[in-house]
């Protein structure tokens, strides 16, 4: 799986534009969470670049800030692990913790 790091709130405009071509997937992870660690190393196990999203991978601890502006730009509260699933510059998906599977991100990109 090749990860996109998001890093600075000014990727969020960049990320919207994108998913106006295609989905783009959010995963917030707090990297002193096990369960967070579990819900990333599911999501990594069962992943295809086949359905068409580009990932971005956001560490929580040290950039807290984005993640904040992640929560108000797409009005989604925080959650930690929490993937976000953007197409057309906004939220249609999100999940928490173990909620968190590629099986329902899939169904959601081929729903709309």
């Amino acid at each position: 799986m090749n990860w996109n790091k998001l890093q600075d709130n000014a990727q969020l405009n960049q990320i919207k534009q994108e998913s106006a071509q295609q989905p783009v997937l959010i995963f917030k992870h707090s990297t002193r969470c096990s369960i967070s660690s579990t819900a990333l190393s599911r999501l990594e196990r069962n992943w295809s670049d086949s359905v068409g999203i580009k990932p971005y991978y956001l560490d929580l601890i040290s950039y807290r800030p984005v993640s904040s502006q992640v929560a108000e730009d797409f009005g989604v509260g925080h959650q930690s692990p929490q993937v976000l699933l953007i197409q057309n510059g906004e939220c249609i998906y999100d999940a928490s913790h173990f909620d968190i599977s590629f099986d329902d991100l899939k169904q959601q990109v081929v729903s709309v």
